[in-house]
């Protein structure tokens, strides 16, 4: 059975051979893992089910010195955080869009190394994937802050953003569509390590609406929605479920309980991720590692579930603790 099939069957709740998995990796970790494979290829070494399309944020500008440009504007900085950055400056100043232009949303970019990929990755599940894709991109251009505060005093502003990306958001996806992948994935962080970043309310009001509207486009053609949002926000389950998310990641056990919620919302919402990369990875030893993996994957048999750490992987892990993962998903299929 190919790959894209197994994940298939993982998100409709039936048979499976196997649990599908999928590991990302930060740069720290990912070297690690290169310098363990001493020239062997990382892609057949890891078996990953699923093809990452696109280029979620659109860093396309190196600046030099660390600097890098995404296409919205935002400059990051990465002499820290090596895989994405931390925003510089304030690209909105002001809470108005007035002489600001939105990038185009088909940039032949974005979509350039589709065909490619799929050619030589067919058998996998093919995941388009637009990062930043509404309250993150809202902060980074109008800071963190200076949006929090917009939400309480120039909430007519906040939905003209919101809007404005939604609409950016959804002629990518239109033009996405026209290649052949099986499902969206946003990305949008909303949690902290406790609760929402900004409360239940205002996610109703200011997120909600921009989230239905896209979720619409992408189930009317028939694809799955995947969606990405890191922290505590297992309350947003029910309504994500009602407007038609399929599939939940990063799936954090530091601020969820993942096995109950895993029981508690089978063949309703399937699930990706689960590996502790706060504690087990980076402080376990490798007898914890293979414990919770097994724990995961035995829980992951009723359907619903693909096998990951609960973020791409960082720099703190040890190459014992990656392989150990890495090895108990491969020996599913020996």
């Amino acid at each position: 059975m190919e790959k894209r099939e197994v994940v298939k069957r993982a998100l409709a709740f039936k048979e499976i051979p196997y649990i599908p998995w999928h590991f990302k990796f930060t740069v720290e970790a990912k070297d690690k893992l290169l310098a363990h494979l001493k020239g062997k290829d990382i892609e057949e070494y890891l078996q990953n089910h699923m093809l990452e399309l696109g280029n979620d944020i659109g860093f396309f500008e190196y600046l030099g010195d660390n600097l890098y440009k995404d296409v919205f504007g935002v400059v990051w900085d990465r002499s820290i955080d090596k895989d994405i950055g931390n925003v510089k400056g304030t690209l909105l100043a002001e809470p108005t869009l007035k002489g600001y232009h939105f990038p185009d949303p088909l940039d032949s970019r974005f979509f350039e190394d589709i065909p490619g990929k799929i050619t030589m990755y067919g058998d996998k599940f093919r995941l388009f994937a637009i990062g930043f894709s509404l309250f993150e991109r809202a902060w980074t251009m109008r800071g963190m802050e200076n949006l929090l505060m917009d939400f309480c005093i120039n909430p007519e502003f906040v939905h003209e953003l919101m809007s404005a990306i939604t609409d950016y958001n959804i002629a990518q996806i239109e033009k996405a569509f026209t290649y052949d992948v099986d499902a969206v994935e946003l990305g949008d962080d909303w949690g902290q390590q406790r609760g929402l970043i900004m409360g239940y309310e205002s996610w109703k009001d200011f997120i909600y609406p921009y989230l239905k509207k896209t979720y619409k486009v992408i189930k009317d053609k028939g694809k799955y929605v995947f969606i990405h949002s890191c922290g505590d926000v297992d309350e947003l389950f029910d309504d994500l479920i009602d407007i038609g998310v399929d599939c939940f990641n990063p799936f954090q056990p530091e601020v969820m309980d993942v096995i109950s919620i895993l029981a508690q919302y089978h063949k309703r919402l399937s699930f990706w991720g689960g590996l502790s990369i706060q504690k087990t990875l980076p402080f376990g030893t490798v007898h914890d590692v293979v414990k919770e993996t097994h724990t995961l994957m035995e829980a992951g048999k009723r359907g619903g579930y693909i096998f990951s750490p609960s973020h791409a992987v960082e720099g703190d892990t040890s190459i014992n603790n990656i392989i150990a993962f890495i090895e108990e998903a491969r020996n599913q299929l020996i």
